[in-house]
């Protein structure tokens, strides 16, 4: 047996792994897919040990294959990064900027810092992976992540952006409330539809809500779950009259204005804690650590 496994072959490996399959690292690399499978036994065989378990329709890490991508990830991120930094040493910066964010911060938080980003450093290609559960970014393949809270993973830096506080609101549709009445006290909302959200790991989100210290947590009756990556687009089925609404203040303001929705108990609205960017404390590339000015240098609402 031999341990001596190229670089090259690594690589391809963890291609594999965070594309999520054969073809789709092989498109990534522009390789044969037939390749990429020679070069995934290949390492299998030098290491005399499965890295992979397949099946007809997915493929798995064993335990080798976790220890070693867990292992080799970020050294070979590391080696990417230094010599990508040296090739563009003094010139503009280049590459790929890869990050892993929940929905919440598609529609208004993240677009103006893309836009700064990409007016200054416009030969970078940035992709974005939407999920909400707080995951291993290194081990996705990904530069950086960006969380609500600040409880984040150890070993990583994490710095705020977008507002330091955002708002909870309830709106309805006015046939909404025509139909059902409007609460006048947290309690009368278990009376009432509502339009939920569930997290990637399966829980609700769940509506808290405040009053002068006071906090409390209702249960109104579920109308339509949706998953959390289409938070956003929940607007809709609340302004077809579906139920109330629990959701970002600042993306109800439009409905407010032209009466499409209307608020429901805004002296309960609750506060929350804004997002945070975070990335390893190592190892970070120039495309990310340009990002990481960007969004040291734009402003956040308070």
């Amino acid at each position: 047996m031999r341990n001596n496994v190229s670089a090259d072959d690594l690589a391809v490996l963890l291609a594999v792994v965070r594309e999520g399959g054969f073809r789709a690292a092989s498109l990534r690399l522009g390789i044969a897919a037939s390749k990429v499978s020679t070069t995934v036994s290949r390492i299998e065989t030098q290491l005399g040990t499965p890295v992979l378990r397949r099946t007809t329709r997915s493929q798995h890490l064993t335990e080798a294959g976790q220890l070693l991508v867990d292992r080799v990830g970020p050294l070979l991120s590391a080696v990417n990064a230094a010599c990508h930094d040296v090739a563009t040493l003094g010139g503009q910066i280049q590459g790929r900027l890869t990050l892993n964010v929940p929905g919440a911060v598609m529609p208004d938080i993240l677009p103006p810092l893309l836009a700064a980003y990409r007016t200054q450093h416009p030969d970078v290609e940035v992709e974005i992976t939407v999920e909400s559960d707080l995951v291993d970014i290194v081990a996705a393949g990904c530069d950086a992540g960006i969380r609500y809270g600040s409880v984040l993973e150890q070993d990583m830096i994490s710095i705020p952006v977008g507002p330091r506080r955002q708002q909870m609101a309830m709106a309805a549709s006015p046939a909404y409330l025509d139909a059902y009445g409007v609460p006048q006290v947290p309690k009368d909302l278990t009376a009432h539809l509502a339009i939920r959200y569930r997290l990637d790991a399966g829980p609700l989100l769940p509506w808290t809500l405040q009053c002068e210290g006071q906090s409390v947590k209702v249960e109104p009756q579920d109308a339509l779950i949706l998953s959390v990556g289409a938070l956003n687009t929940g607007l809709r089925y609340a302004q077809a009259g579906m139920g109330i609404i629990y959701t970002f203040r600042n993306w109800l303001e439009d409905e407010f204005e032209s009466g499409k929705l209307v608020p429901v108990l805004p002296g309960w609205w609750s506060d929350v804690e804004g997002p945070y960017l975070y990335y390893p404390s190592r190892f970070a590339p120039k495309p990310l650590r340009a990002f990481i000015e960007i969004c040291q240098a734009t402003p956040a609402d308070a």
